[in-house]
């Protein structure tokens, strides 16, 4: 069954712009359920301010592909903050050094984020996302402008 999603700008400073997906039936981003889920939570507060940090330093440096760590398969770009140290994960795109679009997460119990349904749904949904998103860029849909996804705001992705 296909998701309804848009693209939604979360923050952006002179060196990046982080972006959300949502999906149409909540209304919520992915990146406000990882907060709202984390945020609050005693057992996993450290690891989240360590994320939240992570996310600053890509706002004031830029999305440098050492502030990342690879999740995904090999030909997608799907990476986790943070890069060492943390049974929290938060999910990613870097499309560039100044893109990144913000999924959901949540604790990593198990050896693989493939062996936990819940984070493994994540990813997917990232990955599918992806790859409609480059679709829509090869059509001429939408536009890479430096720190921008010209005209994404106003697509309805299906995964």
């Amino acid at each position: 069954m296909k998701k309804k999603t848009v693209l939604e700008k979360i923050s952006e400073s002179e060196k990046a712009t982080l972006y959300s997906i949502s999906f149409e039936k909540d209304g919520t981003t992915e990146f406000e359920k990882f907060v709202a889920e984390f945020e609050q939570n005693a057992n996993y507060n450290s690891d989240y301010q360590r994320i939240i940090a992570a996310l600053q330093v890509v706002l004031d440096k830029g999305a440098l592909e050492r502030f990342f760590r690879p999740e995904g398969k090999v030909n997608d770009a799907v990476q986790a903050i943070p890069i060492e140290g943390s049974k929290l994960r938060l999910y990613c795109l870097r499309i560039s050094e100044q893109i990144v679009i913000l999924g959901n997460g949540g604790v990593k119990n198990t050896r693989t984020y493939q062996d936990d349904p819940r984070l493994y749904g994540y990813v997917l949904d990232l990955q599918r996302f992806e790859k409609i998103l480059k679709e829509n860029i090869e059509k001429g849909y939408i536009s890479v402008n430096e720190k921008e996804l010209r005209c994404a705001d106003q697509i309805t992705f299906e995964i």
